[in-house]
Formats: structure tokens, sequence, C-alpha cells
């Protein structure tokens, strides 16, 4: 699997999150399977680009190669402007975000947005693609299947991305309007796969080893991307790399692997956010990791009360440990609260 002239080590990538695909986030995802990370959008106003937020957006320290930033805005020469920032600290690899659909950033007609005007996308293509074609960095592009049912153009400008040197493409199987709700379609993933000669990736809904397979061989897509699915499981990519590989399933990890990733990913995660911001920012994390496990809605209502850092490390140790006593694997999650996450999250 290769984006232009970079190397992939294999096909299963972590989607961009605003909120969540930050530097702690995505260096847990690699050294648990995945082959390639986007972070979270990095907004083209140059304006904020001095601001705490984007400043740890853009932070790479230690990060593993390949650094894949993805960039979101409306003007041409902006996005170009803030392609060529984010390759001065780093970026190996420039993503277009035409694929968000949340109302803040569409209300600008930024993200999913832009798939209503397809000239100005175009345009916002090719500035991205002059900006970095210099610099021998590849451009790739997160889209959605359109605005909305009855304007799908996902195929349409997909082809004309390719045509003006995106070196990738990867589409999400919904449309701006039905945000996460609903189920994804790969119909139209398939569409673009059969009309591109670049790689096409497909994402939407992906959350087992046995998904992942049905949608390679339903779209024939080069890799699949992954997004709710992997908050709280980060270890669901090496699952469905051995799926892949074996066709056996892997068994759950132990619970002391469990805890391990969640202490390594916090102690991580403070680094990066400080003592207030990253206690607060963490909670989301720990919540994930125990919301469908025995106990674990309690355990996260107490958690969410703690003030400290220090304090979040012992409870989440001591619960981890009190889980181990009674299970030596990680229990499977249950399905009511798996749904019930995931309602929450569309």
């Amino acid at each position: 699997m290769k984006i232009g002239h970079i190397e992939l080590a294999n096909s299963l990538f972590v989607a961009p999150m605003a909120g969540v695909t930050d530097r702690p986030f995505r260096q847990l995802c690699r050294r648990l399977g995945a082959g390639y990370a986007v972070s979270e959008m990095v907004t083209s106003r140059r304006d904020l680009w001095t601001s705490l937020k984007t400043s740890r957006r853009a932070n790479h320290d230690g990060e593993v190669a390949p650094i894949a930033v993805q960039i979101a805005g409306t003007d041409a020469q902006m996005m170009a402007a803030a392609a060529a920032y984010n390759i001065d600290r780093g970026a190996q690899i420039i993503d277009i975000n035409m694929g968000c659909p949340a109302k803040k950033v569409c209300n600008k007609w930024a993200g999913s947005a832009l798939m209503q005007d397809e000239p100005l996308a175009l345009a916002i293509i090719e500035a991205v693609v002059a900006a970095c074609a210099p610099r021998n960095v590849p451009v790739t592009l997160k889209m959605r299947t359109g605005w909305c049912q009855t304007e799908r153009n996902a195929v349409a400008l997909a082809r004309a991305a390719e045509g003006v040197g995106v070196a990738m493409v990867a589409v999400h199987g919904r449309t701006r309007e039905q945000g996460y709700k609903g189920a994804a379609e790969y119909d139209t993933v398939a569409a673009v796969k059969a009309q591109l000669r670049i790689p096409v990736v497909a994402n939407g809904d992906i959350d087992s080893p046995r998904k992942a397979r049905e949608v390679l061989q339903a779209t024939g897509a080069d890799a699949i991307m992954i997004g709710r699915a992997a908050q709280g499981r980060p270890w669901i990519f090496r699952e469905i790399a051995h799926f892949l590989a074996t066709g056996e399933q892997l068994d759950a990890p132990e619970v002391g692997e469990a805890k391990r990733w969640l202490l390594e990913h916090l102690d991580d995660h403070y680094g990066l956010y400080g003592e207030f911001a990253g206690v607060r920012s963490a909670r989301k994390h720990i919540g994930w990791a125990v919301r469908a496990l025995p106990g674990g809605e309690a355990f996260r209502a107490a958690m969410n009360r703690l003030e400290s850092c220090d304090a979040q490390v012992r409870a989440v140790t001591d619960w981890f440990d009190e889980l181990a006593d009674t299970h030596r694997l990680l229990p499977a999650p249950s399905p009511a609260a798996n749904e019930d996450f995931i309602e929450q999250q569309a």
C-alpha cells in the first residue's frame, strides 16, 4: 500500500477525528497495528495557527512516519498556505477535509459542504497539490458520498481530484445529511474504486474483523479507515490484521495489557495537554475504554469527578486491577452498551 511514493506498513488506517486523533491517540493506534493515521483537522486560518489548540494539533514530537495532517478551509490560497505551514512542521502527507459533517464546519462552507460547490472544491485541491508537489508531499482527499441522498457526487469529484494530482481518496459511505445516523453504504465506495487508478479507502461502520473483510470484498478498496470503533478499543487494528492474514479471531487482550496501554496513553496525553486540560480531555478516552465493561458506567461517573492526573491514574490502575481479579481476558463488551455509545456519538 502506497500513497504516492510513500509506502505504508499495512492498509489499516486511523480516521481523522476532531478532538480524538491527537498525537498520543495516533501513536497508540500505530503501536497496536494501524499502518497509517491522519491528524485531526488543522484550520487554514493563519490567525489561529499560533493558538494553543492548533499548536497541539500540529505537534508531531516522536511520531512515527509517515506524518499525515488534515487541513480544512474554504479558500484555495489559504489552504495552500496551510499545507506549506504544516509541511514546514513535519507533515509528509497533506489530507484535505471534505468529509466533516459538523454544523460548525459546514455552516462556514468547509468540510463536506464543499461537495456542494465542485468548482471551489476542485480549485482548493489544485492549489494544495501545487503547493505540495515541489516538496514531494502527496495530497489525499477525505470525502463523503455527497451532500444528501439526491446529491451524491463522490464519483465525479473523486475523478476530478485524481485528474489534478490527488494521490489517494477516502470515502465515508454516508452523505453529509446523514451525519453518523443510519447505516453506511459501500456501493458508492465501490463505484469510486472502479473509476480511479489511485488508491481508494473505505470508511464508515467498520467495527470488527469480519466487517473489515466484508467491506474490502464488497468495495475492492485498497484500504479501510476506522474511526469510532477505535475509541476505547485501539487494538482493533491488530485484531483485523490477524483476521485478514489467518481467518482466525484473536483472543481479547488480557486485562493487564489493556491497563498498560491505557496508562501509557494517559502518560503521553498528560505530557501534551498538561495537568488542567489533560485530566479533563482524558476523561473521554477513559470512558470509552470502560464504557461497556462490568461496572464501567459507575466507574466512569466517579472518575469524571477527579481533578488531578495522579488521581486519575490511581483510579484507573485500581479499577483494572480489581477487574483482573475476576477476568484474565478483557470481557466482551455489552452489545446494548455499544449501541447506546454509537447513538450518543451520532
